[in-house]
C-alpha cells in the first residue's frame, strides 16, 4: 500500500492539474484517511493555497494550478491527512458568518456555540433593548473562556450598544482574541482579562454571564477523536474527572457577579445537562430552560438570577 506522503505527493508531480482534478483526487485521498468532510477539506485548502475565496474555484475548474501553488497544497494536504484540522492549517475557522483567527493555543470554535450567541442575542432584545421612555438599557456581558473570542466579539458587533468582559486563563488565548476583536472593529468596546473564570475582582457586576467552558471528562477526553486530542487545547477541552468541574466553580462565581435579575447562557454535553439544570437551580436561578443543537441534542441551558 502506498503511504500517505506518496499518495500526496503525486500532487505535486503531475504538470497538468487542474482545480476539478485536484479537488476530486484529494477529496477521496482524505475520505480514505478519514475526514470527516474531505471535499471541504480539499477546497478550503486549495483556496487557501491559491489565495482565493473558496466560492472563487467553482468559477476556475479548468484552469492549471500552478506548481508552486500545487506544492504548498500537497504539504497541507499531508498534515491534514496525519490529523491536523484544517482551520489550524489555514489559521481561521468562520462562526456566525465572521472570520476568526485561531492557533493551537484556542478552541476551534463549533456551530453548537453559536446557539449561546443565538440565546444571548434573544436575551438582550426581551429584556434589555429599551426602557419605558424608548431608551436602550445598559447590559454588561462576561463570557467566560473567551478563547479565540467568537462568543464577544460576535456579541459586539451584533448589539453595539452593549458593554462586554472577555476573560481567560490561557495569555496566549487573549492575545488571538484581541488580535480578532481589532480585526473586526470592537477592540475599543471589549475589556479582556487574563483570570480563572470569574475568579476577578469580585466588584465587578453583570447582566449577563455567557460560556462554553471545558466540560469534557478525563475518561471521555481520551476517546476524542485524534485531530481534536492531539491538536486542540486540553485545557479548554477537559473539566476533571466528572466533567462538571468547571461549572461547579463557575456557578457560585456568577451568581456573586450578577446583578438581580441577570442571566446565564451555558454550553455544555447533552449528558450533562440535567446536572448542570440542578447545579444551576441550587445556586440561585430559576427560569432554567434548554435549547437544542442542529442534531436536537439540549446543548445549551439558559436560567435568570432569583432577584434579591
Amino acid at each position: 500500500m502506498t503511504d500517505q506522503g506518496s499518495q500526496a505527493n503525486q500532487v505535486g508531480q503531475e504538470t497538468q492539474w487542474t482545480v476539478l482534478a485536484l479537488l476530486d483526487w484529494t477529496k477521496d485521498y482524505l475520505d480514505k484517511n478519514d475526514s470527516e468532510s474531505p471535499r471541504l477539506d480539499a477546497e478550503i485548502l486549495l483556496a487557501h493555497s491559491m489565495n482565493c475565496e473558496r466560492i472563487m474555484l467553482y468559477t476556475r475548474f479548468d484552469e492549471i494550478v500552478s506548481e508552486a501553488d500545487r506544492l504548498q497544497f500537497r504539504e497541507l494536504v499531508k498534515q491534514r491527512a496525519s490529523g491536523c484540522p484544517v482551520a489550524y492549517l489555514v489559521g481561521f475557522k468562520e462562526f456566525y458568518s465572521l472570520r476568526f483567527d485561531v492557533s493551537e493555543h484556542v478552541l476551534i470554535p463549533r456551530p453548537e456555540t453559536e446557539f449561546v450567541v443565538i440565546a444571548v442575542l434573544d436575551i438582550v432584545k426581551e429584556h434589555f433593548n429599551s426602557d419605558s421612555n424608548g431608551q436602550s438599557m445598559p447590559c454588561h456581558v462576561v463570557d467566560v473562556g473567551t478563547g479565540s473570542g467568537a462568543i464577544a466579539i460576535t456579541l459586539a458587533t451584533e448589539l453595539p450598544q452593549i458593554q462586554v468582559t472577555a476573560v481567560d486563563l490561557s495569555t496566549a488565548a487573549l492575545e488571538i482574541a484581541r488580535k480578532n476583536a481589532t480585526r473586526h472593529e470592537v477592540n475599543d468596546r471589549i475589556e479582556f482579562a487574563e483570570q480563572d473564570l470569574l475568579a476577578g475582582p469580585s466588584d465587578n457586576k453583570f447582566d449577563i454571564v455567557a460560556s462554553n467552558p471545558p466540560y469534557v471528562s478525563s475518561e471521555e477526553y481520551e476517546t476524542l477523536s485524534r485531530n481534536v486530542r492531539e491538536y486542540e487545547p486540553q485545557l479548554a477541552l477537559e473539566s476533571g474527572p466528572t466533567g462538571m468541574e468547571c461549572y461547579q466553580r463557575l456557578m457560585p462565581q456568577a451568581a456573586a457577579q450578577l446583578n438581580a435579575g441577570g442571566w446565564l447562557v451555558l454550553e455544555t454535553s447533552p449528558m450533562l445537562m440535567e446536572q448542570l439544570k440542578m447545579l444551576v437551580a441550587e445556586n440561585g436561578f430559576d427560569e432554567i430552560s434548554t435549547i437544542s443543537d442542529l442534531a436536537g441534542h439540549p446543548r445549551i441551558v439558559t436560567a435568570r438570577r432569583v432577584n434579591g
